[in-house]
């Protein structure tokens, strides 16, 4: 899905731009516009009919985030939750030039649902999507940088853009453009890396720190942003450090009467640390513990493939031998031999099976689909038994 978004080989974006610089993606150049992802009328039904709740909606002016009592409030009998949308005051809100924010459409429409997930296996880092409809000659941000990578798809109506170089490259999750204002503000008065109009069928990818601001032109804007949320080699080197909690020495505390205002004193102690931390990870290190946090932080962050309760409980009733099913798209596990037993390990939980079972489960972990008559290892029967089990704990789906 990468290949919608950008003009380039995906080769050649790995290797020149992710987390290094911008690409300005013209429609001629790409596959189609974006209009299946999310049209005019989709906002509408997403506002008017589908009950979108705050903080799945929000709205700027001027650079700032308007309160929620102007455009939420209760829906009335059976619904009196004060944080839906209503419909009126987002019209009016919108006519006064306020910017629309439809968050996390990668959980409530279903075009987007599957275009992010497709995102997230072809970068392999956790994605997500907002949309922004601004009104004709009106902007919703001021100058500012994202603390995650970004890729702008505009829908419909054109937006013009200026892109800055950073001031602070390759900020953290808690070094907020806010934290570097007045250099900004003095930045966006210099001739911006890209001053572009986009329009229809237009793309545009911001490493994240790269400065941004954007305004809608003649006509209403509808621009989709693919926030990305790349993990850092800081996230390795602080699960690291973390790892570093059961060392009794690091655990201990300074010495009494350390002046703690001496840098010198306390420079001595920074320096026996870090030797100290050196030499344990010289003989232990944590690799296994680093990766398997890594990986449980990225299950935690990109949701697999839902599943359908009833339609699940139906093909339960109904399975066969020659029923299809398959990994569900996006769940992590892994299948582990233990003496006597084989282990599926899962976000969360582990389900144990009988050791017959370790080359089925392989099979099906594989991701092809697969019948339970046809399962490596075992009879019919005991494969009926295996993705009974494997449908019920939501590992394996039939397929659509």
């Amino acid at each position: 899905m990468i290949s919608r978004c950008v003009a380039v080989d995906p080769a050649e974006f790995a290797r020149e731009h992710w987390g290094r610089a911008p690409l300005l993606s013209r429609s001629a150049d790409l596959p189609r516009d974006f209009q299946d992802l999310l049209s005019p009328d989709a906002v509408d039904e997403l506002i008017a009919e589908r009950g979108v709740r705050t903080p799945f909606i929000r709205l700027a002016r001027n650079g700032s985030v308007l309160d929620r009592e102007c455009f939420a409030g209760s829906a009335g009998f059976g619904a009196e939750m004060p944080d839906q949308v209503d419909s009126a005051k987002v019209l009016a809100e919108f006519a006064a030039g306020a910017t629309i924010v439809l968050q996390g459409l990668h959980r409530l429409w279903p075009p987007i649902i599957d275009f992010v997930r497709t995102m997230v296996d072809d970068l392999g880092h956790p994605a997500q999507t907002n949309a922004y409809i601004t009104p004709a000659s009106n902007r919703g941000f001021d100058p500012h940088y994202d603390v995650h990578d970004v890729f702008v798809l505009q829908v419909s109506g054109e937006k013009h853009w200026a892109v800055h170089a950073p001031v602070h490259r390759d900020p953290l999750p808690n070094q907020p453009w806010t934290d570097h204002r007045d250099a900004i503000g003095a930045l966006a008065h210099d001739r911006p890396v890209i001053d572009a109009v986009l329009a229809p069928g237009d793309a545009l990818y911001l490493p994240r720190g790269w400065i941004h601001s954007a305004m809608a032109l003649g006509d209403t804007s509808i621009h989709l942003t693919v926030g990305v949320a790349p993990f850092t080699r800081y996230d390795i080197a602080h699960r690291v450090l973390t790892s570093l909690a059961d060392d009794a020495d690091l655990r201990a505390s300074l010495p009494m009467n350390l002046d703690l205002t001496d840098h010198d004193a306390v420079g001595s102690e920074v320096r026996k640390t870090v030797e100290r931390i050196l030499d344990t990870l010289k003989i232990a290190a944590p690799e296994d513990a680093v990766a398997q946090s890594i990986s449980d932080r990225f299950g935690e962050l990109t949701r697999p493939a839902a599943v359908r309760p009833l339609q699940t409980l139906a093909t339960i009733s109904n399975l066969t031998a020659a029923t299809p099913v398959q990994w569900r798209h996006g769940l992590i596990g892994s299948v582990r031999r233990r003496t006597g037993t084989v282990e599926l390990s899962l976000p969360g939980r582990t389900i144990t099976f009988p050791d017959v079972c370790a080359d089925a489960l392989d099979a099906i972990r594989a991701g092809r689909p697969a019948t339970a008559g046809t399962l490596p290892g075992l009879t019919e029967e005991d494969g009926l038994v295996v993705v009974r089990r494997l449908l019920r704990e939501a590992v394996v789906v039939a397929p659509a």
